[in-house]
């Protein structure tokens, strides 16, 4: 396979910029990336690099980063997003279940994984974490789409045995056999990782919750997904559920579910202590700004969990999220952490999704950054995407000003192109 190099204004992050401290990344004005089978061989110089390749895809003035990662998002719910609802509870039972109902078409799953993809490569995204449905077809559409573009996705099948409608609930066996199978047959194939995933307690038997444990103790090499303290109504459920349990988070933690690969949806409405079991176990909590604003559920403590420890991930959760574009997830983070008096610096959001993300899921080596070696997964931002955009940028002087230009009024408009292992994309 033959190299190419891409040319335009490189930003990489190589630690994460506290403050804004611009020594944890490297910025290069007129940079390329020489590209072969995928992966970033060099980075640096245009003037260093010019020349070792025929092929040259010049992208200036734009800026070019490593490709967003969405580290919590729902694949049969691209049907679902922009539902009106109340809150969580109503919103599954009227939109989400009857769309996930569909998924045990396979041509129907077929079909929605081409415009699931699609809309990320078109909003920038060239990584993510997905909940399929509790149909093993979903599954297979969603990793066979993947496979076809060569992105590096990490999904799973749905575990849920109860409160859910019939066609859409498995049981002990079948969720733990299902879930088994399609690990064997997908784990470390290609580019395709294995998120073992019990969609939260409310929807699972202790039975479940049971084998569920077995297949991450028997699956170390696997991630773990599921939702927790996102809603007060569901807090409550799950206390009746699990009567036993000390809190929301001491059921999982009761059956081993958590751990450094777990990835915990929301994790609003956490108490004293399960924000303890969360710091022990290295669980990583995933932050969903457009969702709990959408749902109403409430305001995600960044900077308190910061303070035990605690680095959490940034996610859209479509379809309760509202936005396909981490840009845009970025903007209402921002704002919702505002609101609490807890400001971040455009350096420190940008690094959040992208080698921020990385490192939630264990695969900063891998993606998240334009390091030489790393799988050549990029953005390229263009802040003058619209009148308003270009109005602004007009006053704009720093870097820092451009990426918050970038996340607050940017969307899919403001990417260029999306590369997935050195391909075009969008």
């Amino acid at each position: 396979m033959s190299a190419k190099l891409i040319r335009g204004r490189l930003l990489s992050f190589h630690r994460e910029p506290v403050g804004g401290d611009e020594r944890a990344f490297s910025y290069v004005e007129d940079g390329a990336l020489l590209i072969r089978k995928g992966v970033i061989e060099r980075a640096g110089d245009w003037g260093d690099l010019q020349g070792l390749a025929e092929e040259v895809i010049d992208h200036r003035p734009h800026l070019i980063t490593a490709g967003f990662i969405d580290p919590h998002i729902h694949f049969p719910q691209v049907q679902v997003v922009g539902s009106w609802g109340a809150q969580l509870l109503d919103w599954l039972e009227n939109y989400t279940f009857p769309a996930e109902m569909r998924f045990a078409d396979a041509e129907h799953a077929r079909q929605m994984a081409g415009h699931f993809y699609d809309l990320l490569a078109r909003h920038g995204t060239t990584s993510a974490v997905a909940y399929c449905s509790v149909h093993s077809t979903s599954v297979e559409a969603y990793f066979e789409e993947a496979a076809r573009r060569n992105m590096r996705m990490i999904g799973g099948k749905v575990m849920m045995d109860r409160g859910a409608p019939e066609g859409l609930t498995d049981t002990p066996q079948s969720g733990y056999d299902d879930s088994k199978a399609l690990i064997e047959r997908w784990h470390g194939k290609g580019r395709a990782l294995y998120a073992i995933t019990p969609r939260f307690a409310i929807t699972s038997t202790p039975e479940q919750l049971e084998a569920t444990g077995a297949l991450v103790a028997e699956h170390p090499e696997c991630y773990l997904q599921t939702h927790v303290d996102e809603n007060r109504n569901e807090i409550a459920l799950a206390a009746e559920l699990f009567p036993d349990a000390p809190d929301y988070m001491g059921v999982y933690e009761r059956y081993g579910l958590l751990g450094p690969k777990s990835l915990l949806g929301h994790c609003i409405h956490m108490s004293d202590r399960e924000i303890g079991v969360v710091a022990e176990s290295g669980a990583k909590p995933v932050f969903c700004p457009t969702s709990n604003l959408f749902l109403g559920s409430g305001l995600y403590d960044d900077a308190g969990l910061r303070g035990r420890g605690i680095h959490g991930a940034i996610a859209t959760d479509v379809g309760g999220g509202t936005s396909y574009s981490m840009l845009q997830t970025l903007n209402e983070g921002y704002k919702v952490l505002q609101l609490q008096r807890q400001q971040r610096h455009p350096f420190e959001m940008f690094h959040w999704a992208t080698r921020g993300n990385a490192v939630a899921l264990g695969l900063e080596d891998r993606i998240g950054t334009l390091a030489e070696g790393s799988e050549a997964d990029l953005v390229v931002l263009d802040c003058r995407a619209t009148p308003e955009m270009a109005l602004r940028a007009d006053t704009v002087e720093t870097l820092a000003e451009e990426l918050f230009l970038l996340m607050v009024l940017g969307d899919d408009r403001a990417v260029v192109q999306t590369y997935v292992a050195g391909e075009q994309m969008k």
